[in-house]
């Protein structure tokens, strides 16, 4: 049979938005400074930081955000580490550097862009919401002397400008425009929307970015790109991520298994998969495993059992039904369908495979593939053997506890040596 006859995809059908007409949106990595706001995470050693920032321009990510260089010494030193590396390995991948709206943060991001030779984004993030505005007692004329003056150095320094609004899916329609507006005036030709406490939803997405694109964009005259930048906190990242596409930004951002500040920012690598499955990622994958991985052993950050597609448990099975269906389509000859006949996400793409394994909840063919696997043939005594150890368990067996059951089965079926 032919693969689209074997999914009925829902998910196409009248009505549904035709991501097709996306292409060409990019990804903005902040694993390595908004990631690393994280108070559990670890900030890691410049050797790992570079190791992903190969993985990110493997993976086709478009774009890094490599530090806050005004943060001080250490700072400014991995900062300028990777934007040597940048250059001297020729990655394709665009950095930027996070920066307060004040010149001292900018300034030193002009010093490591003139010294290595290589353009940074400024990325200059200044508070927007009413709430942000009383609890500093900033006022919208203070605010846009301050945009003004970081954004008119950093275009005078020769640094493109992403201009961020913190909070922006809290803020008032008026300060939004009238921000916007004064970076744009200023040379930003990129803007960033931003839900820094995650309180948005899809719909409130759509509303914030179409506002954006209509009220001060197009009226600019510029060719100014939208960013969308999102959190964790009510488990929506991802989903308005797709709300942003959909509604045209340009670009998104994430950082590798959603770490940040209280939640977390969208999941970069989750991310990377959906668009993957869209047809909005051309970039080969198989990889992205190891940047989970890496991300996750230089953070210092548990990857859950559970997670999406790189947690221990994604694509593996001890359940009988589950199992069984997979074996019919591996003895089918056919790797697509066994990859996609209890998966949504196919394993291949990423550099896994589809796991069975023997638990309480396993049928004879569990048992019977695991044996075979594992090089023990058709024994049928074994088998039973084991589906029965299997019954009076209490969870999933770990390969080791398979050999110790076939090792203690096959010792005591063996014949006693008779005493001569």
């Amino acid at each position: 049979m032919q693969e689209t006859e074997l999914i009925y995809d829902w998910n196409t059908l009248d009505g549904s938005f035709d991501y097709g007409t996306r292409r060409g949106v990019q990804l903005n990595d902040e694993t390595l400074r908004d990631g690393l706001q994280s108070p559990s995470v670890t900030d890691p050693a410049i050797g790992d930081k570079i190791r992903l920032l190969h993985l990110m321009a493997e993976l086709g990510i478009a774009a890094a955000d490599i530090g806050l260089p005004g943060a001080g010494p250490r700072a400014v030193r991995d900062v300028e580490a990777l934007a040597r590396e940048i250059v001297d390995s020729r990655l394709a991948i665009e950095p930027n550097c996070a920066a307060r709206t004040v010149r001292a943060d900018v300034q030193p991001i002009v010093d490591v862009s003139q010294r290595v030779g290589i353009a940074i984004e400024a990325a200059t993030f200044i508070g927007s919401s009413p709430i942000r505005q009383y609890a500093e007692d900033w006022t919208l004329d203070r605010m846009l002397r301050a945009t003004e003056d970081a954004v008119s150095f950093a275009v005078q320094n020769n640094l493109p400008v992403m201009y961020v609004t913190e909070d922006t899916t809290r803020a008032n329609p008026e300060v939004v425009k009238a921000l916007y507006t004064t970076a744009i005036n200023c040379g930003a030709r990129r803007i960033c929307v931003c839900d820094t406490v995650g309180h948005a939803t899809p719909h409130g997405v759509r509303q914030l970015i179409r506002f954006v694109k209509r009220e001060i964009v197009d009226p600019s005259g510029e060719d100014v790109k939208i960013d969308w930048h999102g959190h964790r906190d009510r488990g929506l990242a991802v989903p308005n991520c797709l709300a942003a596409i959909e509604e045209g930004a340009h670009r998104i951002h994430g950082t590798a298994l959603g770490i940040g500040e209280r939640c977390g920012n969208a999941e970069m690598d989750l991310l990377l998969v959906n668009l993957k499955l869209l047809g909005l990622h051309d970039w080969d994958l198989s990889r992205l495993n190891e940047y989970v991985a890496l991300a996750s052993q230089a953070c210092r950050v548990d990857l859950a059992y559970n997670w999406p597609v790189f947690g221990p448990d994604a694509f593996r099975t001890g359940t009988g039904v589950h199992a069984a269906a997979i074996i019919k389509a591996e003895a089918k000859g056919d790797a697509w369908l066994a990859d996609r006949i209890y998966s949504g996400v196919p394993a291949g793409w990423f550099g896994l495979r589809q796991v069975i394994e023997i638990s309480p909840m396993s049928g004879i063919s569990n048992v019977r593939h695991w044996l075979a696997a594992h090089g023990y043939g058709a024994d049928d005594e074994l088998c039973s053997h084991v589906f029965e150890a299997a019954k009076t368990c209490d969870h999933t067996f770990t390969d080791d506890e398979v050999h110790a059951i076939c090792r203690t089965f096959r010792a005591s079926a063996a014949p006693v040596a008779q005493a001569v």
